[in-house]
């Protein structure tokens, strides 16, 4: 079973690695919900790696993300994205609307993200707005919808 899993897995790799991304790293800032800094990175093709560190609460909260990205239609350097991953981090509960307490809530959870990216030609900017689910599945477990950010990013060739 695990070589057939990894023989798929494989195959699409190869598959879908059939264009190039405008950029090969990017760094910048997410605001939204939360605010805090960004970093993509492709790892080959299409895929990439995502780290968000950002602050709500009076904490922080630490995200890695596996993405895919897809061309729109024909337009250059406009994709959407899917992916997911996990995430640990903290926050005051007495800062935090949904509770009413004075601990210190430590959370860690799975993540889903969906999304639009444009990056610029001429100018080392990208652009995206993403929306990105959460479940928590320590602390203050269950699902977290509020998650909507937009990044600017300075993108390395």
């Amino acid at each position: 079973m695990k070589k057939i899993f990894l023989t798929i897995l494989l195959t699409s790799a190869v598959m879908l690695t059939g264009y190039s991304q405008a950029y090969k790293t990017a760094l910048g800032v997410r605001v939204g919900n939360s605010n805090g800094f960004t970093i993509k990175h492709f790892i080959g093709g299409q895929n990439a790696l995502e780290g968000i560190i950002s602050s709500r609460w009076r904490g922080v909260n630490l995200t890695g993300l596996y993405e895919h990205q897809f061309p729109m239609g024909n337009i250059t350097n406009f994709y959407w994205f899917v992916g997911g991953g996990g995430h640990i981090g903290t926050w005051d509960g007495d800062k935090n609307p949904w509770f009413e307490d004075n601990n210190t809530h430590t959370v860690v959870g799975v993540d889903g993200i969906i999304g639009l990216e444009y990056t610029l030609e001429d100018v080392p900017l990208g652009f995206s707005a993403d929306w990105k689910p959460s479940v928590n599945l320590v602390d203050d477990t269950g699902f977290w919808g509020d998650e909507i950010g937009i990044s600017v990013r300075y993108t390395i060739k």
